[in-house]
């Protein structure tokens, strides 16, 4: 199958580097996790897109000013656990589509996102992001150039 036309508000399996691992000299992200397509642009001559992640984590922020949670309704429509989980956007991935750490879903061969984002859900997130991004709060780790 195919990777997915990346669009902002697709949940992908991705194994993303933290801020803090790339830190300390990682490459690799140690985890495979859902993550939130948040921006996808087209960026070369090739039409090669490219886009920012946000991680989701069971893990709660020591900051919640800094992330989202997600609604249970969604992470059921999405396919996801039952264990309460947040979109954290102050930190991001960006890389060139598809990407070297992409991975399948869990318990798929060749699916690579779990779905997209509900609309009304998705622009709380831009707009959590825009507050974010206008204090200077953000971060992001840029994985491959392309």
């Amino acid at each position: 199958m195919p990777f997915p036309k990346p669009e902002s508000g697709l949940v992908i399996s991705y194994a993303c580097l933290w801020r803090r691992e790339a830190g300390s000299g990682q490459v690799e992200g140690r985890k495979i996790r859902p993550c939130a397509i948040v921006l996808a642009v087209q960026y070369d001559q090739k039409d090669r897109p490219k886009v920012a992640v946000a991680p989701i984590t069971h893990s709660e922020p020591a900051d919640l000013s800094a992330a989202v949670e997600i609604p249970a309704a969604v992470k059921r429509q999405l396919g996801l656990d039952s264990e309460r989980s947040w979109i954290i956007l102050d930190e991001f991935n960006i890389f060139g589509w598809p990407g070297f750490d992409l991975a399948p879903v869990p318990g798929s061969k060749d699916q690579y996102a779990y779905g997209h984002l509900p609309p009304g859900f998705f622009r709380s997130i831009i707009a959590k992001f825009a507050e974010l991004r206008r204090g200077h709060r953000i971060s992001s780790t840029v994985r491959d150039e392309i």
